[in-house]
């Protein structure tokens, strides 16, 4: 199967200009003959700070983090926070009117619909 998703921002994470660290989140894409279906770690993120667009054949995800208030004093630290964002170009055609998301447990996932006219259709064959 071609993959329909391709990555156009790369590396493990990226710094950002104001905002602190910016994080590249990890996906995993399924393709059915449906949709395309794309699940994004986006950790410690409500869903009011998330920004997710479809425009002529680009997926956007950002989504930014508000740290945490201070506890304490910190005696080890190794979560580091920041926004993540990715965009994704899209190969097969969608239907940008049907396309939904949802966030559960700091997962994204998002149905990208494919259009009736791009769904593989069975064709009859009628005997002689």
């Amino acid at each position: 199967m071609e993959r329909t998703l391709t990555r156009t921002t790369g590396g493990e994470r990226t710094e950002a200009a104001s905002s602190g660290r910016q994080f590249t989140p990890r996906v995993d894409i399924y393709e059915t003959e449906a949709e395309i279906l794309l699940f994004a770690d986006v950790p410690g993120v409500a869903p009011s700070d998330m920004d997710l667009r479809y425009e002529r054949g680009e997926l956007t995800l950002h989504a930014h983090v508000t740290p945490d208030a201070p506890r304490g004093r910190a005696v080890l630290e190794e979560y580091e926070t920041g926004d993540y964002h990715r965009v994704f170009q899209l190969r097969e055609a969608i239907d940008a009117n049907r396309i939904e998301a949802a966030y559960k447990n700091g997962v994204l996932t998002v149905h990208l619909p494919k259009p009736e006219t791009a769904k593989p259709k069975q064709v009859e064959i009628k005997a002689g």
